[in-house]
């Protein structure tokens, strides 16, 4: 039987080749070309800047660029060199990013430190694209957030080990000569509290160990996705004058420090300048924000129901009679707390909490109190009122002793998580620059890889992958 030939157009060969290609293409990129719309997450004003900043057309492209710098976080790339030679090797990489000519390692930090407010500006789309999707996944985290400080360790001498090493055999150096001198606590006084080369890096306790590293916030959701991002630079400290800083060295002009808790305020002023729709009616920290100003910030300006912060013993634990150091009631008898019933008031009386004796049943509708020795002539037993607004640190929104305020408490953790994300998962901890402008846009790019996958959970059903930047690469 003769074999039957069919004539092939340039048409058919041409649509042959692209879905050979489209088949081909890594299942990664696929889903960031289908489910990723770069013109609604990147704002005009970064499109104007970038093309009018030459006066001339651009070799390359500004999403080139952005997909590029989103792909090294991805796929844990701390050096551009990394990059940069997959993207030589690599032709779906170098395709999916639209780039016909790889760009040098100079162009990319360029891009980074003359986009930085730019880059932030996407970040910060991100935050408002993501923020419903995060209220449909789990409303009541998402109506958490929680906030900490971390340190962005630097490329600097300081940290590296001989370093380190040096500063031990100089301390037992000096306990030979001083027998009053103790080695095993004077390794930090006898570091600098500056890195030599960036004034910016100042010496930190960070993790379990002392390292040279730029300060940042963070705040998240109780999901442990990031809603904020802050580095404590200059011009973060310029933009805020009133913030008092923490002088560790006689030369004020090269060791200014930001403290965890007065961060607190400046960066949620951000935050809401950022974000003025967004509401929230918990937050939580630990115990380091524990300070009367922050409790009337958070409750009073930013209208947060409930402010969960353990007392710290260090800011001062109030003593008052007939109440125990969380502000519950005593038994004038045994002394034992008394029990919380609930909140009252109206709109002509201050909110104030309601507290019945432990030996009364309020549960019932005769309220009797079953005490031998009563305190007091009213049947239901001795009830005790008290009013938040006079000490919102007593009073937080809830009480103390409260098992919700444990909880709620423990969701702390998902700002911990977000954290490790940021810095280990993404890549920024370990990356081989010192540079303020840089580490500020590789923070920012962290937090935009984080979202990103949110976006991607939400379009591919799978909430699991908003928490997992990981999953993108499998």
């Amino acid at each position: 039987m003769r074999k039957k030939f069919v004539q092939m157009s340039l048409s058919d060969t041409y649509d042959s080749v692209e879905k050979r290609l489209e088949t081909d293409k890594p299942e990664l990129f696929r889903l960031l070309d289908e489910h990723l719309d770069w013109d609604e997450i990147i704002p005009g004003s970064f499109y104007t800047d970038f093309y009018r900043r030459l006066g001339r057309n651009r070799k390359y492209d500004l999403e080139s660029f952005v997909k590029a710098l989103v792909l090294q976080r991805i796929f844990h790339y701390v050096e551009d060199s990394q990059l940069l030679n997959t993207l030589r090797f690599s032709y779906e990489m170098r395709d999916y990013c639209g780039f016909d000519k790889v760009p040098d390692a100079a162009k990319l930090t360029r891009f980074k430190q003359d986009f930085c407010d730019h880059i932030r500006t996407v970040f910060e789309r991100l935050v408002d694209l993501t923020e419903p999707i995060c209220r449909a996944m789990d409303e009541a985290l998402a109506d958490l957030l929680t906030f900490d400080t971390t340190g962005i360790e630097s490329y600097v001498v300081e940290n590296n080990p001989k370093f380190l090493r040096a500063k031990e055999q100089q301390s037992k150096f000096i306990s030979k000569t001083d027998p009053s001198f103790d080695p095993s606590g004077a390794g930090p006084a006898l570091m600098n509290k500056i890195a030599s080369s960036n004034p910016a890096v100042k010496l930190q306790y960070i993790n379990g160990h002392f390292c040279y590293a730029q300060k940042a916030g963070v705040i998240a959701n109780g999901l442990g996705i990031v809603r904020h991002l802050e580095l404590f630079d200059e011009a973060f400290k310029k933009s805020h004058p009133e913030v008092p800083i923490d002088k560790q060295t006689q030369n004020s002009e090269l060791d200014k420090e930001i403290g965890d808790s007065t961060a607190l305020k400046p960066l949620f002023l951000d935050f809401r300048k950022a974000h003025p729709t967004f509401s929230y009616g918990t937050f939580t920290a630990d115990s380091a924000f524990d300070s009367y100003d922050n409790y009337a910030f958070l409750m009073n300006d930013c209208k947060f129901r409930r402010v969960v912060i353990p007392m710290n013993p260090r800011t001062g634990l109030p003593k008052l009679d007939g109440f125990n150091k969380n502000g519950v009631p005593l038994c004038p008898q045994d002394k034992t707390p008394m029990i919380f019933i609930g909140n009252s008031g109206g709109q002509k009386r201050s909110p104030r909490l309601k507290w019945v004796c432990h030996k009364s049943a309020p549960a019932t509708k005769s309220k009797h109190c079953s005490c031998e020795n009563p305190c007091t002539s009213a049947p239901c037993g001795k009830c005790v009122y008290t009013y938040p607004h006079k000490n919102l640190r007593l009073y937080p929104g809830l009480s103390r002793d409260s098992e919700e305020f444990s909880n709620i408490y423990n969701r702390r953790a998902s700002v911990e998580r977000s954290i490790h994300s940021l810095k280990d998962t993404l890549g920024i901890a370990n990356r081989k620059t010192s540079n303020v402008l840089t580490t500020k846009a590789d923070l920012f790019l962290a937090g935009i890889v984080q979202l990103l996958c949110v976006l991607l959970a939400d379009k591919l059903h799978d909430a699991k992958l908003a928490r997992r930047p990981r999953r993108l690469i499998a």
